[in-house]
């Protein structure tokens, strides 16, 4: 279990590289990304579709719903499967900015 700071800060590090690469991606998209950040919710909203972010869970707009977690080491899992945290929300934002 993360410590609390820890935790906070690697929370807002996640909403930063979202809201990043979800806006470098836009210069390439017909649409605009709006990333909302609350204490215990990340939601990145493009057009109709939205990626649900705790610490726990990543839910889409499709319903489904995926684990997730933030490690010490700055790293995320998804799905039990570590990816370093900004390569992670570069494809999660890149997906989402050019998917139809």
């Amino acid at each position: 279990m993360l410590d609390a700071r820890l935790r906070a800060e690697l929370w807002t590090s996640w909403a930063s590289l979202l809201r990043s690469y979800a806006a470098a991606h836009g210069l390439n998209s017909k649409h605009h990304a709006v990333v909302e950040v609350g204490a215990d919710e990340i939601t990145l909203r493009v057009a109709g579709n939205w990626l649900r972010f705790t610490h726990e869970s990543m839910e889409r707009s499709d319903g489904s719903r995926s684990s997730f977690n933030m490690e010490e080491d700055g790293t995320v899992k998804l799905n039990g499967i570590a990816e370093e945290m900004d390569l992670a929300a570069e494809r999660l934002a890149r997906e989402m900015m050019h998917s139809e």
